[in-house]
């Protein structure tokens, strides 16, 4: 694994080991989940969804992360790569890295962000620009008018 990712890791793990500082329904994968939220908003990759440029954290896990936030979003920033497929290669690596110390429902948090990685994946194996994601309600079925 890569020696920045490594360091996070250890602030954080060191920093969640008290149980005053662990909010309700943590699990030791959150840290490896919401450093990869930070991995994924810091490469602000091009072909996410619009609605998944970026992500956001949980208010819990920011607010009991500590003064080492400062620090492991210093680290964070320093991470980077020339092109996108790189940033995209590094994401995927470290989620399939960190998914292999987890197992259950520990990977739920990790499931889900590996499935929006590997979707932006497609994009660029396809060489396809992301698709705008509408919110509109579908359209009602029509009415079957045998049924009153």
């Amino acid at each position: 694994m890569n020696k920045k990712i490594e360091k996070i890791l250890e602030i954080w793990h060191k920093h969640f080991e008290s149980e005053d500082r662990q909010y309700s329904e943590f699990e030791d994968s959150d840290i490896e989940y919401f450093v990869g939220c930070l991995l994924y908003n810091h490469f602000s990759l091009s072909k996410s969804l619009d609605t998944m440029k970026t992500i956001d954290l949980s208010y819990d896990f920011i607010s009991e992360c500590g003064d080492e936030y400062d620090e492991v979003m210093s680290i964070i920033k320093s991470i980077d790569f020339d092109d996108e497929t790189q940033k995209l290669e590094f994401l995927q690596n470290y989620l399939t890295q960190v998914k292999s110390k987890y197992s259950g429902d520990e990977l739920y948090l990790l499931n889900r962000l590996e499935y929006h990685v590997n979707g932006i994946a497609q994009r660029y194996k396809n060489d396809e620009e992301s698709e705008t994601v509408v919110f509109d309600a579908p359209v009602s079925k029509s009415r079957n008018p045998l049924l009153r």
